[in-house]
């Protein structure tokens, strides 16, 4: 694997190489398979304006550095990106577009980045975007590197917007008898006025419910959430809700042996994927609309794809051994055959489309 310091070396590396695969910190190891060009040396903060609350970072900037750097001024990012811990960086964040619980309030990776400079495939340096919060007129092209896992460039520079962390987080962590009372309970609260920064249910059937905000108000505003759900749970503080998210964050709940996969959901679809899973771990965040489950690596790949290509569930494989990460049923597969048109003629960074090829 080759190590790049710049984005020239990685411009010049397109236009001699038939085929090129990024890597970043290694933490998706589905999404960076045979990689042959590494990002780890691509990394450093570029600038940081805590008074306007927007940060530029190379791309191989692994998010743990980033998160020491805005904790120094009461900043974060709400998005909540996994796998800190493990090393993941900016750049793979964004490409596998991987946002944690604390989407549920804010919004994912997709509403925080600003600007992007990448490689495309004609071995062109370009930027897109900005580096300052505004709104401006125009393609908001930043935004369809979001989960594209590196099919329309090689990013080398990301712009985002953070926000004022909170002063304080309270869980409160729900008990629920069975699964249609679960989801029921948690549409009732993701519907509440009640300000929730993360909704989560795991395979256990308990729901865990965050709150920020102001010291003052979070504990108060914790015992709001009890009475709503009937006072069938526990509250967290300090260092239990500070663990809690983490394990959540960093995946502790997968198994050995397992590898993890992110799917799209509905909530009153959550039945069937849960079904079909059977007594596989899982965890459904952003209030029902995103799901993380295990499969176990001694399983069939290809039984997971079809399984979730009859059920009508698009996912995506972010550890283990697979063919192709994308698996069951798909789509914008014409819109993104544009993009690779225009970005990517001659097919530099193309992956498969389906783990059957």
């Amino acid at each position: 694997m080759q190590d790049v310091t710049t984005a020239e070396q990685i411009a010049e590396l397109v236009r001699c190489h038939a085929r090129l695969r990024v890597a970043g910190g290694g933490t998706k190891t589905a999404t960076s398979r045979r990689a042959n060009v590494s990002l780890s040396g691509l990394s450093g903060v570029l600038q940081y304006d805590p008074a306007e609350f927007t940060f530029t970072a190379m791309a191989g900037t692994r998010l743990e550095e980033v998160q020491h750097l805005l904790e120094s001024k009461q900043q974060y990012l709400p998005f909540d990106p996994p796998l800190i811990e493990a090393g993941a960086t900016l750049g793979g964040t964004v490409a596998a577009g991987l946002s944690g619980s604390g989407r549920l309030r804010y919004g994912g990776v997709r509403d925080f980045l600003l600007g992007v400079r990448m490689v495309t495939g004609r071995g062109e340096i370009v930027s897109t975007g900005s580096k300052v919060v505004k709104n401006a007129a125009g393609f908001d092209f930043p935004k369809l590197m979001v989960g594209s896992l590196g099919k329309f460039g090689v990013m080398t520079e990301l712009t985002f917007k953070v926000f004022p962390a909170p002063q304080r987080f309270v869980t409160i962590a729900l008990d629920v008898e069975n699964l249609p009372r679960a989801v029921e309970m948690m549409n009732s609260l993701a519907t509440s006025q009640l300000d929730l920064a993360c909704l989560d249910m795991d395979s256990s059937l308990k729901i865990w419910v965050r709150i920020a905000g102001i010291e003052a108000s979070v504990v108060q505003r914790a015992q709001r959430v009890l009475q709503f759900a009937g006072g069938c749970g526990t509250v967290l503080t300090d260092q239990q809700d500070a663990e809690t998210w983490r394990a959540c964050r960093e995946f502790d709940w997968v198994p050995d042996g397992h590898d993890l996969i992110k799917g799209a959901i509905t909530p009153n679809r959550i039945a069937t994927l849960t079904a079909a899973l059977g007594e596989l771990p899982y965890r459904i965040c952003v209030g029902g609309h995103l799901a993380w489950f295990a499969w176990p690596d001694a399983y069939p790949n290809q039984e997971l794809d079809v399984m979730l290509r009859e059920l009508g569930f698009p996912a995506v494989a972010l550890t283990g051994d697979w063919p192709s990460p994308w698996v069951g049923r798909h789509h914008g597969q014409v819109f993104d055959q544009r993009l690779v048109a225009a970005l990517d003629p001659d097919h530099k960074f193309s992956l498969p489309d389906s783990i059957a090829v």
